[in-house]
């Protein structure tokens, strides 16, 4: 099968490309690196792999792309961090919504005209951002009240996007939901604006990398956003990217929509005393609470049954795998001054 991703030089696509490459697909990846900047990736030269330098809100180009691909994975964003949702409130909203049109457009013209069989979504956990029903299962993102962040709003919109262009000209989707990505590979947005977390300055305002490399540089009480009762589902990116081949796969996954996560809860506090028990075994674990961001989400639980159930997807990879990947990468970017 031979898909396009947008955005393929993000953070979760740096491991969905890979996975589907490792899967024998071919992949064709359109980015303009306005979150890092240019970078490599070490599939960069598989001979499935087709890079071009573009902007996904270039409706042209998108469709010489679609042309010729059996399925898109709309994954091309301006995202970052915590912080991000305050300083971009509007710029989310509006350019998000200019690269989902503008992908929708060419993809609506791919299945119109040439051999295009599908759309895949990469939304957001966010849009539960207000839910209060737990664990949260697909389709209560149409029963709670809507986000109150713009980034949330925007996500749950996509979803609309998807819900349209099949209803008016056919198009088959999937709407695939990652709850709290963490893998290695994630910096600090060339835009994000310096937030200090006590003396540290964040790298991304996104907990683990953050938590990590706040302990290293001997940070004694760690500070922490908010009490640190925030209930997250820290999810492994390699897992995500699993589950999102399959997404892109399995015939049971059109006109569907599935949370993809870890099943296992942890709050900010224990994740934050896991990581300091990892890296300062014998220091006993201090910390002090700092004002919390205004969208600091209270509690996040997803029902993991569906993707379970339909396609087969869990997410196996345990909080202690994971630190053992992305604890030596942040200790490593410390070093060469990547973070």
């Amino acid at each position: 099968m031979k898909i396009l991703v947008t955005g393929s030089a993000g953070f979760i696509c740096g491991y969905v490309v890979e996975e589907l490459l490792n899967n024998g697909h071919e992949v064709v990846g359109i980015d303009n690196f306005s979150k890092y900047g240019k970078i490599q990736k070490s599939y960069d030269s598989h001979p499935k792999y087709h890079f071009i330098e573009g902007d996904a809100k270039n409706v042209g180009q998108l469709r010489e792309l679609v042309a010729d691909c059996d399925q898109v994975l709309a994954s091309a964003a301006m995202i970052g961090g915590i912080s991000y949702f305050h300083e971009f409130a509007y710029d989310l909203m509006a350019e998000n919504e200019r690269i989902m049109a503008s992908t929708f457009d060419a993809a609506i013209w791919g299945f119109k005209n040439r051999g295009l069989k599908k759309i895949n979504i990469l939304s957001s956990s966010m849009v539960y951002e207000s839910a209060d029903r737990f664990p949260t299962c697909e389709g209560d993102e149409r029963k709670c009240p809507p986000p109150l962040s713009t980034y949330g709003f925007q996500k749950l919109a996509c979803e609309y996007y998807a819900q349209g262009a099949f209803e008016q000209y056919g198009l088959p989707y999937t709407i695939i939901r990652p709850f709290n990505c963490v893998g290695v590979g994630e910096k600090r947005a060339i835009c994000d604006s310096e937030v200090y977390s006590g003396n540290v300055k964040l790298a991304m305002s996104h907990v683990v990398p953050d938590l990590i490399q706040k302990i290293i540089k001997g940070q004694d009480p760690l500070r922490i956003l908010g009490d640190g009762n925030q209930i997250r589902h820290y999810t492994y990116a390699g897992d995500l990217a699993r589950g999102i081949r399959i997404c892109l796969e399995h015939p049971r996954a059109v006109n569907e929509d599935f949370n993809l996560s870890t099943a296992v809860s942890t709050s900010v506090l224990e994740l934050a005393e896991t990581i300091w028990k990892r890296l300062k075994p014998d220091v006993k674990f201090r910390y002090e609470c700092d004002r919390p961001f205004r969208y600091d989400v209270q509690k996040r639980v997803p029902d993991v049954s569906k993707a379970r159930d339909i396609l087969g997807f869990t997410a196996e990879t345990s909080l202690e795998e994971i630190l053992e990947e992305v604890v030596p990468w942040v200790e490593a970017q410390i070093k060469i001054g990547g973070i």
